[in-house]
């Protein structure tokens, strides 16, 4: 045993990780009972030298054991915390099948067990990044007096959006996860899948192939989750009971949340931010400069979570920071390309919304653009526009890219203004507002803000697309249709003598799924349609993308 304990907190170390001062003792595979009979198995983590400490709960699709049970059991152990890993259903032991986003049952079972076991303290936690986040949602609304703390990663209470972006169908994050998960039952998929999950999703999604064909391209064989996914919407009843955003203003338990600038779910996790704000509540909020997976990100949640369950679980608030919101603001003054600021609250007071707009000839500016004819170009589903960095789940792509060589095709426009004659920095949600018109009612559009060097490299901030079907919007008599576009919130400074840029285009592929053109199933369609897109921009067409500006310091 202190052997094992031994390599365990070496094991932690290598990884970055912070040991504390406790010894730690685990029990493998215990067995818990789901309402349906089916056994669910956990490992258990405890510091031998102290008697019934808070629990910290960890429900995951991607093992009990490996870098899951260094840095969530054997690191919160060895701070003095008992930490329960479990193996969610269908995965890694524990029985049934997988049911993606099904969690809410099998949680509550797993805390009523929790509650009955003779070294569980009376209070306990929830922790974890993505799934490991999105499950505490699913339970924290219903899980009694007994959770007093909840930290979460790059999660939300609902998926939907996320995979449904704007309308859209986000392709490589959602054949990415589909492989990963696919693939979780094989004793060392955990060795490869980090790497080769992306690759076989590019792979299968670059192929041109129906989307209903793609995840036999991926994976091997057809996944259930996959088809589910291509036949419901955003807006059918698949969703009710994946979605757990209408109980987040019901959760009393304290909340400590993390995001990244380029992580996939960032717009709706700050949503949950605003429902427990709405209700009354005071989470933490961190957002950095990470993307979903990025390690840097991971390791320090630890710290984080471990200052947070310290405060509400051994009332020992020493390690909370002074206020609430910390953010990263990249191209601040700093080693690191940027620098952290705190806040009261987000979004952070002071900000104001300014309208930058869309001009005749490229230009960008707060005036609204003279009498002028509109911008046009030719999107082409057999030819898609595709996406040069941002938010991705996982893989190689570069979150910042320098973007001129998608600026130079001709189903981009860019809109750029002159230099900045001083510092501008932007820290809130960011949006656009576009008056368009088509010669297809099916269609999309992207937005995305570009920070342009002094030397022209064009280095992508946020972007947010919208896919438009017939009525929604509805077309003026002219056929222009006014179209509003979320892009991700974004806290950047853009220099003296640097530009802004907006990019307009139909298509970011293939992190999202091209639009035929034809109303077709999404998962069926083969029929590509191209578009011919106008964008307008004079008096009564004020096009302009909306910036939240900070004053001056």
């Amino acid at each position: 045993m202190v052997g094992l304990s031994l390599l365990r907190r070496l094991g932690t170390t290598a990884l970055g990780l912070p040991n504390g001062p406790h010894r730690v003792a685990v029990e493998r595979d215990l067995k818990v009972p789901a309402a349906d009979g089916v056994t669910l198995l956990a490992d258990r983590y405890a510091p031998v030298d102290v008697d019934r400490p808070p629990t910290v709960l960890v429900r995951s699709p991607y093992g009990r054991r490996g870098p899951f049970g260094l840095m969530c059991g054997q690191t919160f152990a060895s701070h003095g915390f008992q930490a329960v890993v479990q193996s969610v259903r269908g995965g890694f032991g524990s029985g049934g099948v997988f049911e993606a986003l099904d969690e809410r049952e099998d949680g509550l079972a797993t805390i009523a067990w929790l509650k009955e076991q003779p070294w569980f303290g009376g209070t306990f936690a929830m922790h974890g990044p993505s799934y490991l986040g999105y499950v505490q949602w699913a339970v924290a609304a219903e899980a009694g007096p007994e959770l007093r703390a909840l930290s979460m990663q790059v999660t939300a209470s609902q998926f939907r959006d996320a995979i449904n972006v704007g309308g859209t169908f986000a392709l490589e994050s959602t054949l990415i996860w589909v492989d990963l998960t696919a693939r979780m039952k094989h004793p060392l998929s955990g060795l490869t899948t980090g790497i080769m999950s992306p690759r076989r999703a590019r792979r299968a999604a670059l192929s041109g192939r129906p989307l209903a064909e793609l995840d036999v391209l991926a994976t091997g064989e057809q996944q259930r989750f996959f088809q589910d996914l291509l036949v419901n919407g955003p807006d059918t009843p698949f969703w009710d009971k994946r979605d757990f955003s209408p109980t987040v203003s019901k959760v009393t338990a304290p909340v400590n949340m993390t995001g990244g600038w380029y992580d996939i779910f960032l717009p709706w996790q700050l949503k949950d931010y605003a429902a427990l704000r709405a209700a009354g509540r005071r989470p933490y909020l961190t957002i950095g400069p990470w993307t979903h997976a990025d390690q840097r990100m991971m390791r320090g949640s630890i710290g984080e979570s471990l200052a947070w369950f310290r405060a509400h679980l051994l009332d020992d608030p020493s390690g909370l920071r002074d206020q609430p919101v910390r953010l990263y603001v990249t191209g601040a003054p700093g080693a690191a390309g940027g620098e952290w600021r705190e806040f009261p609250e987000w979004p952070v007071p002071g900000m104001r919304e300014r309208r930058w707009h869309l001009r005749p000839g490229g230009g960008l500016g707060h005036d609204r653009a003279p009498e002028s004819e509109p911008d046009t170009y030719r999107y082409d589903p057999e030819h898609p526009t595709p996406f040069l960095g941002g938010p991705t789940l996982m893989g190689d792509n570069k979150p910042v890219t320098d973007q001129r060589r998608l600026e130079r095709r001709r189903d981009v426009l860019t809109y750029t203004s002159d230099e900045l004659t001083e510092d501008l920095e932007i820290i809130g949600p960011v949006a656009a507002e576009l008056f368009i018109r088509s010669d297809r009612e099916h269609t999309d559009f992207v937005v995305r803000l570009c920070d342009v060097t002094p030397d022209g490299e064009s280095l992508n901030l946020c972007e947010g697309m919208r896919r438009l079907v017939p009525g929604t919007p509805e077309a003026d008599r002219d056929g222009v249709r006014k179209v509003a576009v979320e892009l991700w919130p974004a806290g950047h400074r853009f220099k003296a003598g640097h530009r802004i840029r907006v990019q307009v285009c139909s298509g970011a592929y293939p992190r999202v799924a091209r639009n035929p053109g034809t109303g077709e199933p999404i998962g069926t369609a083969s029929r590509m349609l191209p578009a011919a897109q106008e964008i307008f921009h004079d008096p009564r067409h004020p096009s302009a993308i909306i910036l939240p500006e900070m004053p001056p310091a």
